[in-house]
């Protein structure tokens, strides 16, 4: 970790990782803590400044989340972002109130005049507004750095007190100069240097599970052949050496000819013991008849553990599992350390883990965004291949075929995602997207094959674009690659005869359909 670091105390936004990782990527150290957190936790950061996430309450409702009474005299800069700004007025007098219409998108905002926290940025600029409270009277010492007409405070400050706060979400690339503003005040009103890498966060990692496993503890890791729980076992590994056993799970929901070279690959390139078990019975027999998706990510996760606990037994009684849970994972499924969090999908890796698991989790990743875990492959040594694979969700295809899954509804739509990754990488577009695959429909139409009547089902395909996975915007993939890729599935996929092209962004839709 940096000598020196900006926390942001967490309110419950959906995106309030995402000002974490904008932070880390200027090369300021930031971590991300309750709203409720003790001086003494902040402090043990060596904080030059805190930030104040947004949130979805109003600073009104009963049991809103409350800015800490510490931090009033604290003597530490502070940005408040949308809930946080209002936090900020209402802790020091100002008057927070609920206009007629709140204000959801993209917004134009007009500055008042030059100010350290605008620096390099335009007198006129886009952001991006989520919120239905507004500032309706400055707190005293405040002044309006900037405004639009539907939020006469879109930005406030103090520069005696060095507080600040915006109404709008410089965390997300939908605020045009977002990045600029957070480094300025991380720079400019905070003082911090660029010091921080990705690269420093392995050998912290590996001291971290030294000291959560001990001298004798042995850990089994949940290997999916994704580089998430690459990267954590080769973390482990040099941790605690041969006390690691890697465990990799055939569900039966696997990309096609995935589990075969998940086995391979792992062998060849790291060595490390890996027990393969052969689960696709046990699996599909839990999930047959499930349509709803929680309950399948809940019935998945629970299945995965009692595997686990099962290997653990037979290798010695393991007392820690291992597993490759991201920062995004966290956030939507509003896991217990984030108390302020609202459930977007339960991942089941976090939320879906039963609550009697007889294991303790280690999770050497649990706050670190994916490009930084690919920074952390690449300084381990993991292969290139590893590194860029696009992620695959732990629940595997079972999320991906919507409404119940069979095994002839799992093949149609493992042959048709081969197709689909197999021309992206032809296309030479595999890299140019960050996440691609096919989706499998509850829907029949009516086609036209062979001069006959076809009744057969549809495949989505979704692609996207993305720097963190917490937003992503759809792939603009060239029309005559989708063109070919459509005739494919319906020429080659038995029952399939439709094939549509999602178009959605994140926000408002995920990425995965389930």
């Amino acid at each position: 970790m940096s000598d020196h670091s900006l926390p942001v105390l967490d309110f419950g936004s959906q995106t309030a990782q995402l000002i974490v990782r904008r932070l880390r990527e200027l090369g300021v150290y930031s971590e991300l803590l309750p709203h409720d957190a003790s001086e003494t936790q902040v402090r043990a950061l060596n904080p030059l400044g805190i930030i104040l996430s947004g949130g979805p309450a109003s600073v009104y409702a009963e049991g809103a989340p409350q800015m800490p009474a510490w931090l009033v005299n604290a003597d530490l800069p502070v940005l408040g972002i949308c809930y946080g700004m209002q936090l900020i007025s209402l802790a020091l007098g100002g008057v927070v109130q609920r206009p007629d219409q709140r204000e959801y998108g993209p917004a134009s905002i007009t500055l008042h005049a030059a100010h350290p926290l605008f620096d390099a940025t335009p007198d006129a600029q886009l952001v991006w507004m989520s919120h239905g409270d507004r500032i309706e009277a400055l707190p005293s010492g405040f002044q309006s750095l900037a405004a639009n007409p539907a939020t006469p405070f879109a930005a406030i400050g103090d520069d005696a007190r060095r507080w600040y706060g915006v109404q709008f979400h410089p965390e997300v690339v939908h605020t045009e100069y977002g990045r600029t503003i957070l480094g300025n005040f991380s720079f400019h009103i905070c003082g911090a240097t660029a010091t921080w890498r990705p690269a420093e966060f392995v050998a912290e990692a590996i001291e971290r599970v030294r000291t959560r496993v001990g001298a004798e503890g042995r850990v089994i890791c949940a290997l999916s052949g994704g580089v998430d729980s690459a990267v954590a076992a080769l973390i482990i590994h040099r941790a605690i050496g041969e006390r690691l056993t890697c465990v990799f799970v055939d569900n039966g929901l696997l990309r096609l000819g995935e589990a075969e070279q998940v086995v391979a690959t792992f062998r060849e390139h790291f060595q490390v013991p890996l027990v393969a078990v052969n689960a696709r019975e046990e699996f599909l027999s839990a999930l047959e008849g499930v349509t709803d998706p929680e309950r399948k990510r809940k019935i998945i996760g629970e299945k995965f553990i009692r595997i686990f606990e099962r290997e653990a037994r037979t290798l010695g009684d393991a007392k820690f599992l291992a597993q490759g849970t991201l920062y995004p994972d966290v956030i939507e499924s509003s896991a217990p350390d984030r108390k302020k969090g609202v459930t977007i999908k339960t991942h089941h890796n976090v939320g879906g883990l039963p609550p009697d698991m007889a294991m303790e989790l280690v999770e050497p990743l649990r706050y670190m965004f994916k490009d930084e875990v690919r920074a952390a492959g690449l300084e381990l040594g993991l292969p290139a291949e590893w590194v860029w694979r696009h992620p695959f969700p732990g629940p595997g295809l079972a999320v991906r075929i919507i409404g119940p899954v069979s095994h002839e509804r799992i093949e149609t739509l493992r042959r048709a995602d081969a197709i689909f990754m197999e021309e992206l990488r032809n296309a030479q577009l595999y890299r140019a997207t960050q996440q691609a695959f096919a989706v499998l429909l509850p829907v029949q139409s009516v086609g036209v094959m062979g001069d006959g009547r076809t009744y057969a089902d549809t495949i989505a395909l979704r692609a996207v674009t993305t720097d963190d996975y917490m937003t992503a915007d759809w792939a603009r993939l060239p029309y005559d690659l989708l063109a070919r890729i459509s005739s494919r599935i319906v020429n080659e996929v038995a029952g399939v005869n439709r094939v549509v092209y999602d178009l959605s962004s994140k926000p408002p839709a995920t990425i995965e359909w389930e």
